[in-house]
């Protein structure tokens, strides 16, 4: 991915207090759809000691590659995302159609904002 090739299209993605499976369930909804720093198929592995992990990814949301599919999580996932306004809301975009999504708080800045989010299993994924 190379961040100059789309100036303002860049969004940071974090998950914190998720297992690997919710992470990779919503990294691979967000592969789907965008440019990522992540491989659609990467593996993500367990922390040590059980200490809480936070996994991130970038993604470059310039273009939607393929609409997120609804997608199953074992627990509800906190989410930040952090970029520019439009960009922010083009990734909300593919979570909402991949989960089901309450906003948690926001920061706005100039030119950026960071948005927090939960994240559940949206409809029409079964148990």
């Amino acid at each position: 991915m190379n961040s100059t090739e789309h100036p303002g299209t860049q969004v940071l993605v974090e998950l914190t207090g998720s297992s690997k499976e919710d992470a990779n369930a919503v990294f691979g909804a967000l592969c789907t759809a965008f440019e990522s720093d992540r491989k659609a198929d990467e593996e993500l592995h367990n922390g040590m000691d059980g200490r809480p992990m936070v996994w991130s990814a970038t993604y470059d949301v310039f273009d939607v590659r393929e609409q997120a599919a609804p997608a199953r999580l074992t627990a509800p996932v906190t989410v930040t995302l952090q970029g520019g306004y439009r960009a922010v809301d083009r990734v909300r975009e593919q979570l909402q159609s991949a989960f089901a999504v309450r906003e948690e708080g926001s920061v706005s800045g100039d030119q950026e904002k960071e948005l927090q989010l939960r994240l559940e299993s949206g409809p029409g994924t079964s148990p």
